[in-house]
């Protein structure tokens, strides 16, 4: 049966590695993913699980090597946070063209200038259009579940993508929590012995990754981007498939105290859950506020975000990313794009905070929707407005 643990999601993660039985594990230590791979070294040095630890130089290494053991058909795990994120970055594209099921946990952390360690979603959104399937766990609890259905989604033949679990730097990953832990009799029969249609072999020699001329790297990219969108499917089928066996079921758009709503707060990771107490808090003065949590980044879920804010006058979007230069947050982005082609689109305003690590609180959020609503009764113009800014 299941245990009820306390735990940080970090040492969660490493549990659910070890309950999928990875294989190669190459990794290094940056900070707030550390205890990750700190956990996994020290399972496989004490025989816990039978794999490989691949001790590497940098994040580019470490990604080098997960696309080295995949291709030759080991299940296969990694962690980084921030910098490292972006020191793989090269190799990111090379995994998901060459379709390697590969499963990373990314502690959210903040980019340099200035250095900071922090979390904020700096990082995963300069890397969201690398092919990856990507997504959001909000607590310890998720971070093992959806670390689970990782290994089920990127193994599976119709599938064959590499998978990014984001969790926020320090807010989760360090945090520790209450949650239940699965047994392995539990887990038997959910993540299928894993078996690389393609695997590398030298008795069988192959390209993979080839040169591609502009006659052909059209087609190639087109592609990846059909397969991409095409594992829909298999995302939804084993998140209601966990659901069902585990009774904790996940979706691409999560939505809280919909009801009779006028305004949604859109947000996506960790801090959606303290915006809940905002929402709670203005229900009972009986304002209509909702929130609705993004939990599938890529592919993103253009038909449920637009079921979900199907008949809402406002839409605040809460960002913890600003692109530079740019319109505001990735998030609102998306949001703007998803809803340009709709008759009836709400008004839309971003809200950008949490930047390095910086906390917002449910009172923050309470002013942060009122101060929206007077935005977009207005005639201002403004793109986007972050919180906590001092003179």
């Amino acid at each position: 049966m299941s245990r009820r643990v306390g735990m940080e999601a970090s040492f969660a993660i490493a549990e659910a590695v070890k309950l999928a039985e990875a294989e190669v594990v190459a990794a290094y230590p940056i900070t707030p993913q550390t205890h990750i791979v700190e956990r996994l070294s020290e399972m496989v040095a004490d025989g816990e699980i039978d794999a490989e630890f691949i001790c590497v130089e940098s994040e580019h290494s470490a990604m080098s090597a997960c696309v080295g053991s995949s291709a030759v058909g080991a299940r296969t795990f990694t962690a980084t946070a921030g910098q490292g994120l972006e020191l793989m970055h090269e190799v990111l594209f090379v995994a998901s063209s060459s379709r390697l099921p590969i499963v990373m946990a990314v502690a959210n952390r903040a980019l340099s200038g200035p250095l900071n360690v922090w979390g904020d979603q700096s990082d995963v959104m300069a890397a969201r259009d690398c092919g990856w399937i990507q997504y959001f766990a909000e607590n310890a609890q998720e971070s093992f579940d959806l670390t689970l259905c990782a290994f089920k989604i990127a193994e599976d033949p119709q599938v064959l993508f590499p998978v990014m679990l984001n969790i926020d730097g320090f807010f989760v990953s360090h945090v520790v929590e209450p949650l239940y832990l699965l047994e392995k009799e539990e887990l038997e029969g959910f993540i299928p012995p894993y078996q690389y249609p393609f695997p590398l072999d030298p008795r069988r020699p192959v390209t993979m990754g080839a040169f591609a001329p502009p006659v052909l790297c059209t087609e190639t990219r087109k592609a990846l981007e059909v397969a991409l969108q095409g594992t829909r499917e298999t995302i939804l089928r084993v998140w209601k498939e966990f659901g069902d066996r585990f009774g904790r079921s996940y979706k691409p758009i999560e939505t809280y105290r919909t009801e009779d709503a006028d305004t949604i707060l859109v947000g996506i990771g960790c801090y959606t859950e303290t915006a809940s107490v905002a929402i709670d808090t203005m229900r009972a003065r009986g304002e209509k506020v909702v929130m609705v949590h993004l939990r599938l980044w890529r592919p993103f879920p253009f038909p449920e975000i637009r079921a979900a804010l199907q008949g809402a006058q406002k839409v605040l979007v809460f960002d913890r990313c600003i692109i530079l230069g740019g319109p505001g947050g990735p998030l609102c982005s998306e949001i703007k794009s998803a809803l340009y082609g709709e008759e009836k689109k709400p008004k839309i305003f971003n809200f950008i905070g949490g930047l390095g690590g910086r906390d917002i609180t449910p009172r923050q959020f309470e002013d942060m929707i009122a101060r929206g609503r007077e935005i977009l009764d207005s005639k201002v113009t403004v793109e986007y407005e972050t919180i906590g800014v001092r003179e």
